[in-house]
């Protein structure tokens, strides 16, 4: 059996199958780090900051609602931009050539993980 740190889990992965996405947050205090966790492929897990690089607001309004309708890409709620799945790259809209800033994870077992060493305060804007 493999020990887990459950202070780096960011959800199960039958979490993202029901819904293609999660909206996360991590850290403690007032500004913990707001994180979107997706499925992209199998086995593939990407995270991204909630933090669309236009406004620097979140992208989604309501809980763990980040895709187009047929789920091909992610959407800022408030703008409309659209990006990649995989990269995070916006395709469209007022950022388009920019992109999420990424988070690394891993997979172990049944859980998404924050990876090894990374700080989440390292990606807090709020700080």
């Amino acid at each position: 059996m493999v020990e887990i740190d459950v202070s780096r889990v960011l959800c199960r992965l039958s979490e993202l199958l029901e819904s293609g996405c999660r909206s996360v947050s991590v850290g403690a205090g007032d500004w913990p780090l707001k994180v979107l966790v997706l499925q992209v492929r199998d086995g593939v897990v990407r995270a991204y900051v909630n933090r669309c690089p236009h406004a620097g607001h979140r992208l989604n309004l309501r809980p763990h609602r980040f895709l187009t309708p047929d789920g091909a890409l992610i959407i800022c709620a408030s703008h409309g931009a659209l990006f990649e799945r995989e990269g995070g790259l916006c395709l469209a809209g007022p950022c388009a050539g920019q992109a999420l800033t990424p988070l690394p994870v891993e997979i172990i077992g049944e859980h998404v993980l924050l990876a090894a060493g990374v700080d989440p305060a390292a990606y807090d804007l709020n700080r």
